[in-house]
């Protein structure tokens, strides 16, 4: 099963779901997609929102995530060791108000964690290549980053 995640953003993401439409695959698609609610797919199981508790059940059955560049929609499957393809919501499209995602998708895919889908790339070669995918294991600083702030406190 493919599990696509938009995040909560009011601003449509359509650029992904039409790369999603057009997959060459018969794999089950489930689409948590905010501002992309009345997007009409042959393929694909939409809904505007998902329960906390659903997304986590959609995750552990997940074999791929494909999300926009938000933080926790990176951080919440990589911490499942799930293999994730992030695609950054671009100001120039309308689908976020600046560029900011490009850079978290940039670090997350430059250190292993998860591949990148940029304008541009085969979205169908990304999913395949996928497959062979071996993300790096998440490692949280929280702690790291706790016990600096208590010290600087």
């Amino acid at each position: 099963m493919i599990l696509v995640t938009l995040g909560t953003q009011k601003q449509q993401f359509n650029r992904l779901l039409d790369a999603i439409e057009n997959l060459d695959t018969k794999e089950e698609i489930i689409v948590q997609a905010g501002g992309s609610k009345d997007y009409k797919s042959k393929k694909m199981k939409i809904f505007e929102f998902i329960s906390y508790d659903e997304m986590n059940n959609l995750l552990d059955k997940a074999d791929l995530v494909i999300t926009h560049g938000g933080t926790g929609s990176i951080i919440s499957p990589l911490k499942k060791g799930k293999k994730i393809i992030a695609c950054p919501r671009l100001s120039k499209y309308g689908e976020h108000v600046d560029d900011h995602q490009t850079q978290i998708v940039s670090s997350f895919a430059d250190t292993g964690y998860i591949m990148g889908f940029n304008d541009g790339d085969n979205l169908n070669k990304l999913v395949e290549e996928s497959k062979k995918f071996k993300p790096q294991k998440f490692i949280s600083n929280k702690d790291k980053f706790i016990e600096k702030l208590i010290k600087n406190i």
